[in-house]
């Protein structure tokens, strides 16, 4: 089997419980592939590949990229601003 690194990989830190991770395809047609739901402290390793994308996370995470660090914001932080006080230092 022949494995071919495409593309840098992602870590995405789950901050709180709950958190989303959705792999989309690429092409004509734009499909879920795979999707996981982490629980808070959990770390995923993803990759983009042939077949994946897009990622989509909903919710508080932290991700690292070669570009840098980037936050998502879960829905209660965005739409109450004195839980962004309160965040999760990951």
């Amino acid at each position: 089997m022949d494995f071919n690194i495409l593309q840098d990989y992602v870590v995405i830190k789950a901050l709180e419980n709950g958190v989303s991770v959705a792999g989309l395809t690429r092409g004509v047609e734009t499909k879920f592939l795979h999707s996981e739901k982490l629980e808070r402290g959990e770390v995923l390793v993803a990759q983009f590949t042939e077949h994946v994308s897009v990622m989509k996370i909903r919710g508080h995470a932290r991700l690292w990229t070669k570009f840098g660090t980037v936050d998502a914001e879960s829905e209660a932080e965005v739409y109450h601003p004195h839980l962004r006080a309160q965040r999760v230092e990951g």
